[in-house]
């Protein structure tokens, strides 16, 4: 297991797992992410789990709405992912943990599936430059899990328990990719086929 454990939050004082050391973290501020690098000097394995979620419609939607998932979901871990390699490296390598969403692979979120398509991409990309440098790159994919940003949906969700201990295999076995649920790999397999496989609606 981890010898220390730092989690991140807005407010660190809602962080109330005894065994976490509370770090202050807004991942769209580069100023709160190099302080976070800066207290936090002995990492080895960075999860990048902040998420945003608005509903924004690349159409109906103010503009503001789409980069502010952005901003979140694929800035918000390019920023941590550059303060945290020197970080990492100097501790003799490890680990980036990036947590997708299965809507990676279908578009039925607008920005936010369109920010996580980016993440993914981001991700595939760290992992090559990377690799040179002693840090492996995990993304980790999955349908619904009840948590609060989950909470308006009426769909069945995955324990994030469950969740979090597949991530830490992907992590100790080296995975490329972790696909947590039935959901998210027949997605991913139906990429390689065609687009109506995914999308019902488009079948002529």
């Amino acid at each position: 297991g981890a010898g220390k454990v730092y989690a991140t939050a807005r407010d660190p004082r809602s962080v109330t797992h005894p065994d976490a050391v509370p770090v202050a973290l807004e991942v769209t501020d580069p100023a709160s992410v190099a302080a976070a690098a800066a207290q936090a000097q002995d990492v080895t394995v960075l999860t990048n789990n902040a998420g945003a979620s608005v509903g924004a419609s690349f159409l109906d939607s103010p503009v503001e709405d789409v980069r502010r998932e952005f901003e979140t979901n694929f800035y918000g871990p390019l920023l941590l992912a550059r303060a945290f390699v020197p970080v990492i490296e100097r501790n003799g390598g490890g680990h980036i943990l990036n947590v997708h969403s299965v809507l990676s692979w279908i578009a039925l979120g607008g920005s936010y599936s369109a920010s996580k398509a980016a993440l993914w991409s981001q991700t595939n990309s760290l992992r090559l430059e990377l690799q040179p440098r002693g840090i492996a790159v995990t993304g980790l994919h999955m349908g619904y899990v009840d948590t609060d940003l989950a909470a308006g949906v009426d769909a069945p969700k995955s324990d994030p328990r469950d969740i979090a201990a597949l991530a830490l295999d992907g992590i100790e076995t080296g995975a490329y990719e972790v696909l947590a649920d039935d959901l998210t790999r027949q997605v991913k397999a139906g990429l390689a086929g065609d687009l109506a496989g995914l999308y019902p609606q488009l079948a002529k």
